[in-house]
């Protein structure tokens, strides 16, 4: 299983265009975006036709320039692109769980009470955890010397042990990855990473 990851995109055409590129390429089996497509919204129809086209499922969550009342009133007309934002999504012998938005919280009440039922349902199996921002305590949540990600999502990949987080919103990091135990961390920025399972 292989697929194109990215975040952080924000509307950026040329960018854009060099994803696409890479997406339709015949060993990208879908794509995952981990929020910030576009600019506060703007573009949103554009860029969801552009990656619906492919032919090829594309799995988003919002970032802190989206929210899923936004994502509720087009992705309809888009049946490749999937909203999976506090959803799990099964593919191959992996589970992908998706929580978008939020920027610099250190810690988030509404993700604790999901998490829970997500351990509770999915401790036996490979995890993958795609959110927009990104953990605490790791090159990827580094912002000018200090780490402004997110405990509870370290909290969670720890005790679920998950196989992978794919996370962004530090523009400064993109690019970077990291480990968090056995979990590996990375920042797939809007050049994009390709990301290849077992």
């Amino acid at each position: 299983m292989k697929f194109l990851a990215f975040v952080d995109l924000h509307e950026d055409k040329k960018y854009l265009k060099e994803l696409l590129k890479r997406a339709s390429q015949d060993d990208i089996d879908f794509v995952v975006c981990a929020g910030d497509l576009t600019m506060f919204g703007r573009g949103l129809r554009y860029i969801l036709k552009k990656f619906n086209d492919l032919g090829k499922k594309f799995y988003i969550i919002p970032g802190n320039h989206e929210s899923d009342s936004m994502f509720k009133e087009v992705i309809a007309d888009y049946p490749n692109c999937i909203n999976f934002n506090k959803k799990a999504i099964k593919k191959d012998n992996y589970v992908f769980l998706g929580y978008g938005g939020g920027g610099f919280a250190a810690e988030d009440s509404e993700f604790r009470k999901i998490s829970r039922d997500w351990y509770s349902k999915y401790q036996d199996e490979k995890v993958i955890l795609v959110t927009h921002g990104p953990p605490f305590g790791t090159k990827i949540d580094l912002l000018e010397k200090r780490q402004v990600g997110n405990h509870d999502y370290r909290k969670f990949i720890e005790r679920i042990n998950a196989k992978l987080m794919v996370c962004g919103h530090i523009h400064e990091t993109a690019g970077a990855q990291d480990k968090v135990g056995k979990t590996m961390v990375i920042n797939p920025g809007w050049e994009g990473m390709v990301i290849e399972l077992n």
